[in-house]
């Protein structure tokens, strides 16, 4: 799915705009017992109550593709006879057996450990596809297909902490004491994908609400498959690539050089305006590499370590192997920020055989927010 599509599903995650005549709710404590489950007429909901539990359930469709939302592929045997995918047609095709759903709730609380507990949420809706022209005009009353989908939050239950609340009949404040309630959602899924704004049941939509946690164990048991690296572990394991196959030819330079050109392929597709996310290929960071001038041996020991780290054919998002709006340089005592554009600012030098870094510090220098002067002595 690309940006365009998550959003316009996100959009109708409403009451007043879905088909979710009921959402579904089970709670589990710590000890990953049920303590309750329960089915919530959307129709019955006040607006605040239904505006809450439409909010958790938009949460599983926000973030940044790929980071946030990681695009989950079943093989075609899966799709031709497995449980794990017999389950999510299931419950796409019928949410109110309570079968189904408990299966699905058995899943996840074997794979999802959280200290006070969660509440899963449960909705199916189904979208009726208004047709769209090549210039985007949407034709509302024009549709070619009827999108049925699920949506699954799983919500930190969190205890408040004891606290004076004023209460009106008495005009007065009184002890309101410790009250659970439910967190935005730490994971989730929606089963199918809405690629080309049409059913594809051979991909879902995972969400991890913390980059640096790409749930193992909760994708190998729902979804049957080994996920991709968390964002925040890809990044780490491009750095260490870059330092170990480049050894002593891992300059500034070189780094700069990676990251300017990565940010400028960011910077073309968003200029682009194309709807896919942008992919990058061991290919693409090679070419970087070369045009540094690395060796061949470091750039042979490069393409081992990352197709052995990301896999031979892998296809990555940029945004999650460099931050594009960052470039810091840092020793054990010292941290230095700089503009992306302006990464050529900062240069090593060997100086009377110690190592410096320099910065051009020509005009508007402050320390501390003060404005200082360096003279030329």
């Amino acid at each position: 799915m690309n940006e365009k599509e998550i959003g316009e599903i996100r959009r109708r995650v409403r009451r007043d705009r879905s088909n979710m005549t009921a959402i579904y709710g089970c709670y589990v404590n710590a000890q990953k017992e049920i303590v309750t489950e329960y089915r919530q007429s959307t129709g019955m909901m006040s607006e605040n109550e239904a505006e809450r539990y439409f909010g958790l359930m938009k949460r599983t469709l926000s973030g940044t593709l790929g980071k946030n939302l990681v695009d989950i592929t079943f093989r075609t045997a899966q799709v031709a006879d497995s449980s794990e995918h017999k389950l999510l047609m299931e419950l796409r095709k019928d949410l109110k057996n309570d079968e189904t759903r408990m299966a699905l709730y058995k899943k996840i609380m074997e794979t999802v450990t959280m200290d006070n507990g969660y509440l899963i949420l449960l909705g199916c809706d189904s979208y009726d596809v208004p047709f769209k022209s090549k210039d985007d005009g949407v034709q509302q009353d024009n549709s070619t297909e009827t999108f049925t989908y699920v949506l699954c939050a799983i919500c930190p239950v969190k205890q408040t902490k004891a606290n004076l609340h004023y209460v009106a009949e008495n005009k007065e404040f009184h002890d309101g004491g410790i009250t659970q309630v439910a967190a935005a959602p730490e994971l989730g899924f929606m089963f199918p994908c809405f690629d080309n704004r049409s059913t594809n049941i051979y991909n879902a939509l995972f969400y991890t609400h913390d980059t640096g946690n790409g749930h193992e164990a909760f994708v190998e048991s729902v979804f049957n498959t080994k996920p991709a690296k968390p964002a925040a572990e890809q990044k780490k394991s491009f750095e260490a690539i870059l330092s170990t196959a480049l050894g002593e030819e891992c300059s500034m330079e070189v780094v700069q050089n990676v990251h300017d050109q990565l940010c400028q392929a960011i910077d073309l597709h968003k200029e682009s305006r194309v709807a896919d996310p942008l992919l990058i290929s061991r290919e693409e960071v090679t070419t970087a590499l070369k045009a540094s001038g690395i060796n061949e041996t470091h750039m042979a020991k490069f393409n081992v370590e990352f197709d052995e780290t990301f896999g031979t054919e892998a296809l990555l998002h940029p945004k999650n192997i460099i931050d594009h709006k960052k470039f810091e340089v840092r020793t054990p005592d010292v941290s230095i920020k700089v503009d992306p554009a302006r990464s050529d600012l900062i240069e090593t030098r060997v100086i009377g055989g110690v190592k410096y870094i320099l910065i051009c510090a020509d005009e508007n220098v402050e320390v501390n927010g003060v404005s200082i002067h360096i003279n030329d002595e």
